[in-house]
């Protein structure tokens, strides 16, 4: 199951869907490290006009995967940007996008993450488990982040058909297989202790 586009928007507009955010400055000349949360990464270019959480919007005129880096960091030029201090000043900035200038999921089982986050997660005798709170994704996959019913810490599930055989957007619930343990406090390793 892949996801395509972030978490949620800004408070003002609940038409958007987080698509990247800005990294720090990259070089001298206003290029700006950037993580992109699109399924293709460098499709975050052909977005226009990308909505910052601070209200502006920009456009960019060119991305690049990053050198030695993971394929959705980016290095960007940004309309406008010219300067290390104008870059400098992106950073941590959220870009969001209209969600009626996305493209629909290619796939059945692909989704829009935005759309999972307050679904409740329901087991497979039908009973809820939590609601989604989060759609991480950590360099292994996407994964969801489940707040519990009953107070505590939430928990990740890896966001796949083993462990998520069912997403009923329109229901507003996910029907899940998780581990038995999955709200338990992770256990700590036991002492190993060498015997000569």
């Amino acid at each position: 199951m892949r996801g395509e586009g972030g978490r949620s928007a800004p408070a003002e507009r609940d038409d958007l869907v987080l698509v990247g955010e800005f990294g720090r400055a990259h070089g001298l000349k206003g290029e700006v490290r950037l993580k992109s949360h699109t399924g293709d990464p460098q499709a975050i270019a052909g977005y226009r006009p990308l909505i910052a959480s601070n209200g502006k919007s920009f456009s960019l005129r060119n991305v690049r995967t990053a050198p030695g880096a993971a394929p959705d960091l980016l290095i960007a030029i940004v309309d406008g940007v010219t300067t290390r201090e104008a870059s400098e000043a992106l950073n941590r900035v959220q870009l969001y996008v209209e969600r009626d200038k996305l493209p629909p999921p290619d796939e059945e089982d692909e989704f829009l993450l935005a759309d999972l986050i307050g679904l409740a997660v329901h087991n497979e005798a039908g009973e809820i488990i939590g609601t989604v709170v989060d759609v991480p994704n950590y360099g292994g996959g996407d994964l969801l982040e489940i707040a519990p019913t009953q107070k505590g810490p939430t928990a990740l599930l890896p966001f796949t058909k083993a462990f998520v055989p069912n997403v009923d957007l329109a229901g507003k619930r996910i029907v899940a297989n998780p581990p038995d343990d999955l709200f338990e406090p992770a256990k700590s390793a036991p002492d190993s202790e060498d015997e000569a």
